[in-house]
């Protein structure tokens, strides 16, 4: 072998060692510049990338939904306390979770000292009206006599001032009894509303001060969802509107919109919305619940939401173009119905996209377009 072709043997070793010294250095690079070469040939070869069914935009009408969370509360609850003071709880007629009716009976105190206390007030009464009686008699006689001169004018004045002075002891001996009647009635704990019981504090035995809560009811049953809605939402909502409310274990209560309030939470910018909840076994104060206000249809441009795609925040189709090659193009999302996305706006009507399968394309890919997913609906 002569000299020219072993320098020549040496190079050729020496170049194919730097070659795997420097693919073994570059081990990590490998597979994205595999694709990229693979790509870049396949694209140089006018080869597609993937075949692929085109759709356009489509004309439809579809629901307006606004999504607000939120706690199920009582309409109304009604505090029921003990009003006489310093009586025993002798019988207790309910419980959690019963229903009651106006006027019923749910709870008594012993009321031995307070029929005692009445039949008192009754005697002093009657006394104060024989005492009256006989006042009276005497301020008529004085009367006669100071006609005849018979009888002192201070006398006679004095007699008419024990009358007044003995009818205003009738008026005080009846209102003492009023109030040991009164707190006869109060030693009966009745329902001031039909409703349920949803809290209960009446232990029997117990001495109950005046004020003391003894039970708790949700007005008529009636349960509300306090939803915190987007200030941004609030004007979109009117009262009367239909809501669906999703409840523990997937199940959904129908309500309507009763009111909005009037101010919006300076902490979260959202505005709370009271729904009145049709009755149903699964609602229960306190639960929270996520829901939609439900409000009607509106014409929308829509696409497969196949179609789209997520890349760094933002949302994405991939259009076809004339020479089938794919454009990454940004688009406005809206609405979701079933399958369907709306576009509000990147998008034209003649524009083609690719259907699905858009997560395995990048910008300028060569496709193959198979078939049409969707005719453009008529308009």
């Amino acid at each position: 072998m002569n000299t020219s072709r072993k320098l020549a043997l040496v190079a050729a070793i020496a170049v194919a060692g730097a070659a795997l010294v420097a693919a073994l250095t570059s081990a990590d690079d490998a597979p994205s510049a595999v694709s990229d070469a693979i790509r870049d040939a396949t694209r140089g070869a006018g080869q597609p990338a993937l075949a692929v069914a085109a759709t356009m935009l489509s004309h439809e009408s579809i629901p307006t939904r606004i999504a607000a969370s939120g706690n199920i509360q009582p309409w109304q609850e009604a505090s029921i306390g003990a009003e006489a003071n310093g009586l025993r709880l002798v019988e207790v007629r309910v419980n959690v979770g019963d229903r009651v009716r106006r006027g019923q009976l749910l709870a008594r105190f012993a009321a031995d000292t307070v029929e005692a206390e009445l039949a008192q007030a009754r005697a002093a009464l009657s006394e104060a009206e024989v005492l009256q009686a006989d006042a009276a008699g005497k301020a008529r006689r004085a009367q006669r006599l100071a006609e005849s001169g018979a009888m002192a004018l201070q006398e006679i004045e004095q007699q008419v001032s024990a009358e007044r002075a003995a009818a205003a002891r009738v008026e005080a001996a009846r209102a003492v009894l009023a109030t040991q009647a009164l707190r006869l009635a109060q030693t009966r704990i009745v329902a001031p509303d039909e409703g349920i019981v949803s809290l209960r504090a009446a232990t029997v035995g117990a001495v109950a001060p005046a004020g003391q809560e003894l039970f708790r009811l949700i007005r008529g049953g009636r349960l509300e969802w306090r939803a915190e809605v987007a200030g941004r939402d609030l004007d979109l909502l009117r009262p009367g509107q239909v809501v669906n409310v999703a409840l523990a274990g997937g199940q959904v209560v129908g309500g309507r919109l009763r009111m909005l309030a009037p101010a919006i939470d300076l902490q979260t910018r959202n505005g709370m919305a009271y729904v009145d909840l049709a009755p149903h076994p699964g609602a229960r104060a306190g639960m929270f619940a996520r829901g939609e206000f439900d409000l009607g249809e509106r014409a929308a441009e829509t696409l497969p939401q196949s179609a789209t795609l997520l890349r760094e925040g933002f949302s994405y189709v991939m259009r076809i173009g004339r020479d089938s090659r794919v454009v990454q193009t940004r688009v406005a999302l809206g609405r979701r119905s079933g399958d369907r996305i709306e576009i509000l706006e990147g998008l034209g009507i003649q524009d083609r996209v690719v259907a699905a399968g858009v997560a395995f394309l990048g910008d300028g890919d060569l496709v193959h377009v198979t078939a049409d997913a969707g005719q453009q609906a008529s308009r």
